[in-house]
């Protein structure tokens, strides 16, 4: 009597977490700015911003994804000084869900407020590139 085996369970080896990487990405209304990062250097490099919006930006995306292969995504999301929402917070949490749906990555949400404020302040020639830097420095600092 011969029985077939049962297939050995799938093994995902999980990157550690001393390895990991980030893909950075402040939301704007016709711009995108990108930058990429990791755990080990704490550091982010800003990369070229996506000047589309709609299917057109989530294509974008999905190539930088493909580029870079990221662990998981940052998305900057704006709030008023205060701390109170507004209709860029909205798109920007929206985002942050399609983002998660469409690629199956974790999306982590970072407060944004200034960074764009600090990018120009900097005099960054890509603000928006820039902002991705801050916001993903932002989050590299608070991992533990």
């Amino acid at each position: 009597m011969s029985s077939t085996p049962a297939p050995a369970p799938a093994v995902t080896a999980a990157v550690p977490a001393h390895f990991q990487s980030f893909l950075a990405l402040d939301l704007g209304l016709k711009r995108t700015g990108v930058a990429v990062g990791n755990r080990m250097l704490r550091t982010a490099t800003p990369q070229a911003t996506i000047r589309a919006e709609g299917d057109a930006r989530f294509a974008q995306v999905a190539e930088r994804i493909r580029e870079w292969q990221p662990d998981a995504l940052v998305i900057g999301v704006p709030y008023h000084p205060d701390g109170a929402s507004h209709e860029n917070t909205a798109r920007a949490l929206k985002f942050a869900r399609q983002l998660r749906g469409r690629f199956g990555l974790s999306v982590f949400e970072v407060d944004e407020r200034y960074s764009t404020t600090e990018a120009h302040a900097a005099g960054a020639r890509d603000a928006d590139a820039a902002s991705a830097c801050i916001i993903l420095e932002q989050f590299l600092r608070n991992l533990p």
